[in-house]
């Protein structure tokens, strides 16, 4: 029996056919994550907003100092924008990649690696514009409590926070940033959509595996790792832009970060990027996974 074959035998998300899920399932997947590894956001966003001037915080230190300033409630500031921006870009990415997935899948043939690459990055690019609005508040409600007191915007929450930046600054700061943003949510979801369906036919073909937990936990640590290193770049620039209290262009922000870091800006925060990212990207596929399996279980597919 060919790779293949035995791919196609052992997924059951293809057994009977390329089975539809409901649109909202990514988003859903991606909330339950995002109120487990919200303190790991919070605490990059920290990491890459640090001012140059100041003494620099490791992982560790600014994970004790946020708790000691903050308490433990304070590694969760800003968490109903969190979710917001899942509902709204998460939803939005995994919902017309799955859908792209279901028109050009069947049950003997499964798309190719450029092709899933294709189509994660179409779903990623309409993800960041439909997510811009709840990622700039995100941003800046995770960022407030770092800022002096009076610099701080202090946002009761998500709608409070997007009716007033519409009332205090136009509707045009809501879209702040959304090239950056669009284009770290092109490369998010290539890398971590496509390389976990990847990586999960690849397990699936090539080991004694079948479509279980252990393969769904394999294939998201892979696609996290994959992920936090292509997107790491963007995500900086991303971070600085909408923490940012001054218009700059995006090459005089870049000329501005290196002047003062060099190349390492690229890859700042990497680490806790990854810490949180891995977990995000495993806890979501495996929620998304058990989504899938009730479903099909209700519908009747895993008979």
């Amino acid at each position: 029996m060919s790779t293949s074959a035995k791919q196609l035998r052992k997924d059951k998300d293809v057994q009977k056919g390329h089975v539809r899920y409901p649109f909202w399932f990514g988003g859903s997947a991606s909330c339950f994550a995002a109120c487990i590894t919200h303190p790991l956001d919070l605490v990059k966003v920290r990491l890459q907003t640090q001012q140059h001037a100041r003494p620099r915080r490791n992982m560790v230190q600014m994970f004790l100092h946020i708790a000691k300033e903050h308490g433990i409630l304070g590694l969760y500031k800003g968490l109903s924008a969190s979710l917001l921006r899942q509902l709204t870009y998460s939803t939005t990415r995994f919902g017309v990649y799955e859908e792209l997935k279901g028109v050009f899948s069947s049950a003997k043939q499964q798309p190719s690696f450029p092709t899933l690459v294709a189509m994660a990055s179409t779903s990623g690019f309409l993800g960041g514009v439909a997510g811009n609005p709840a990622d700039v508040l995100n941003v800046r409600m995770q960022h407030d409590a770092a800022l002096d007191p009076r610099d701080r915007r202090n946002y009761k929450h998500a709608i409070d926070g997007l009716t007033r930046m519409v009332r205090e600054e136009g509707w045009k700061s809501l879209w702040r940033g959304v090239w950056p943003n669009s284009m770290r949510a092109v490369l998010m979801t290539a890398s971590q959509l496509a390389s976990y369906d990847t990586f999960k036919a690849q397990l699936l073909a090539h080991t004694s595996l079948t479509d279980n937990l252990t393969t769904h936990f394999t294939a998201s640590f892979l696609a996290g790792f994959v992920a936090t290193t292509v997107c790491s770049p963007v995500d900086v620039i991303k971070t600085r832009v909408m923490s940012a209290h001054e218009n700059k262009s995006l090459a005089r922000l870049l000329a501005d970060i290196y002047r003062l870091e060099g190349f390492g800006w690229m890859f700042r925060g990497w680490v806790p990027s990854f810490i949180r990212l891995g977990p995000h990207t495993i806890v979501t596929f495996l929620f998304l996974e058990q989504h899938k399996k009730i479903y099909r279980s209700l519908r009747g597919h895993d008979q």
